[in-house]
């Protein structure tokens, strides 16, 4: 019989992690732990207020489940019972942690019979800048300039002074942008010159979900990448004509079983993919990697900004990480 525990746990951010939709000092995470009483699973979720979700509410979600894993529920059975966010990505997460150990084998080899993908190995990760002052972010680019790939936050007036100080601060790194939804019409277009004048290779979400028709009646310099325009592999063919790439993330796609299934979706459509992360430990980012032979971009740099991550967590060489091993997930 499988028994189910769940965790709130706050997580110190190093300083502070800006967007255009506020700052906040602490990443809040749920995790969730299944176990037989001699095998056990966990996963982690980052519950995000912008798709309605709270911290008790994600975690109460969970716990609704225990019932059913001791009767038997299977992860091939959760997206069934539960809409996809983050608490089915922390208890989808914690099962693929569980039936790995359990079969005394890796979590990638267990997705390989699922999608075909290969095992995973080091890969490069961008590196976030927070928005700020033209002159703030100039000096976080200096300081970040030896990493080979950065994200770089933008929000609304002010953005292509702020990315061109990036660029001044960072002359040869890579540049991906986010603009978190802050764009509107009538700047997206200098916005978006502004970054092709700064060499910037993808911008995520320019314009609000729900709003962006737009993206698909002006010229794109730039590759765009849906973000919070993109939860599941219902939303593709709709996105089709407005974007070039997606982000896909575990805790919108509700766990990593979905996750696998939109990136074939999307490579069979012919878009580009990043994968990406809540700012999260590295149990969050762990089952993301199994993601990371899809992914042209990569961005899951969450431990990096924390003050202190999980023990065992992953291993970074600046900018490239490293397979999770066992003791942490999968």
């Amino acid at each position: 019989m499988i028994r189910l525990a769940t965790t709130i746990e706050r997580w110190p951010i190093a300083g502070t992690f800006t967007i255009s939709r506020g700052s906040r000092t602490e990443a809040v995470v749920v995790t969730a732990t299944v176990t037989d009483g001699s095998v056990t699973g966990r996963g982690e979720c980052v519950p995000y207020a912008r798709y309605g979700e709270t911290v008790e509410g994600v975690r109460d979600l969970i716990d609704r489940q225990a019932e059913a894993l001791a009767a038997g529920l299977t992860r091939q059975e959760l997206a069934g019972r539960m809409p996809a966010g983050a608490a089915r990505n922390a208890l989808d997460c914690a099962l693929w942690d569980f039936e790995a150990k359990r079969a005394g084998k890796p979590a990638h080899e267990l997705a390989n019979v699922l999608a075909g993908i290969p095992a995973p190995v080091p890969v490069t990760t961008c590196y976030t800048l927070s928005l700020g002052s033209p002159e703030e972010m100039a000096a976080a680019a200096h300081v970040a300039a030896s990493r080979p790939l950065l994200k770089v936050k933008l929000g609304g007036a002010g953005d292509p002074e702020r990315i061109a100080a990036v660029r001044r601060g960072a002359p040869n790194a890579r540049l991906v942008v986010d603009a978190n939804e802050a764009w509107s019409p009538e700047t997206i277009e200098a916005n978006l010159a502004a970054c092709a004048a700064a060499g910037v290779e993808l911008i995520e979400q320019p314009l609000p979900a729900g709003d962006d028709g737009l993206l698909a009646r002006i010229a794109r310099p730039i590759p765009i990448c849906a973000d919070e325009s993109l939860h599941g592999d219902v939303d593709l063919d709709a996105l089709r004509d407005r974007y070039d790439a997606i982000n896909i993330k575990l805790d919108k796609a509700g766990g990593l079983t979905e996750a696998l299934r939109l990136a074939q979706d999307a490579k069979a459509r012919g878009l580009s993919i990043m994968v990406g992360c809540m700012l999260g430990t590295s149990l969050a980012m762990a089952p993301a990697m199994l993601l990371s032979g899809f992914a042209d971009f990569v961005d899951l740099d969450g431990p990096l900004l924390l003050a202190r991550d999980r023990e065992p967590g992953l291993v970074f060489e600046g900018s490239l990480i490293h397979p999770p091993e066992p003791a942490l997930w999968g």
